[in-house]
């Protein structure tokens, strides 16, 4: 993966397997602060319990003063944490608690998605189909008050844009052959004020270089 040398103030070390996985939003925010970054895929499960919660992602901060690391275990921990550091959380209160709550309705979806494609019933199904228009719905309008720029937030990039974009890579990491019903739902309700978001992403310079290999394998539109 990626990896910067920007930055006289801290070094991470990310765990992970080497896949897309839960930790593209951590990935993005790292190659977007310009942060001295590298990532590692610990053998798994050997080394399982050399990690703190006996599970992964894992970020590892190294302080150039010579403090103690920082650990952070929690992929949404660890990505509000960045956020906030390097200035891609509104200062705002209550405009930060709304991209959380944008987040925790994507990680809400991408849970029962997941079960779903484990062979949840009727119920779940129902669930998530709600839950999927309520994200369309609701990220559009918020993209609407924002003056339809392809931000979240004013006319640059933040938290919430890197995190839809991370969902999105997520949700669509499917072999073409095998994606799910749910999958191709939500590719046909994507709307042109999110597809923007997505462009703004894709073409951003920092990020740029990073998604050209994951479009080529699981394009997020079409």
């Amino acid at each position: 993966m990626a990896n910067n040398a920007e930055s006289a103030e801290s070094t991470y070390t990310l765990r992970y397997f080497n896949v897309v996985g839960i930790i593209e939003t951590i990935r993005l925010l790292l190659l977007a602060s310009k942060a001295n970054w590298s990532e590692v895929h610990p053998e798994w499960p050997q080394e399982k319990y050399d990690q703190p919660f006996g599970r992964m992602p894992v970020l590892i901060e190294k302080s150039a003063d010579g403090n103690p690391d920082f650990v952070l275990t929690e992929s949404r921990t660890i990505e509000r944490y960045l956020a906030r550091k390097y200035g891609f959380m509104p200062t705002d209160l209550k405009e930060a608690a709304r991209q959380e709550q944008l987040r925790d309705l994507q990680a809400d979806v991408g849970i029962l998605s997941n079960e779903v494609r484990l062979g949840a019933g009727d119920e779940a199904k129902e669930r998530l189909q709600f839950l999927i228009d309520r994200l369309i719905e609701f990220h559009t309008e918020v993209l609407k008050e924002n003056g339809d720029t392809g931000y979240f937030l004013g006319n640059k990039l933040s938290y919430i844009d890197m995190a839809l974009y991370g969902f999105f890579s997520l949700i669509f990491s499917h072999p073409p052959l095998s994606i799910p019903t749910y999958v191709q739902d939500i590719k046909k309700s994507i709307t042109p004020e999110i597809k923007k978001v997505i462009d703004n992403v894709e073409s951003h310079p920092l990020l740029r270089d990073h998604l050209i290999g994951i479009t080529q394998l699981y394009p997020l539109l079409e």
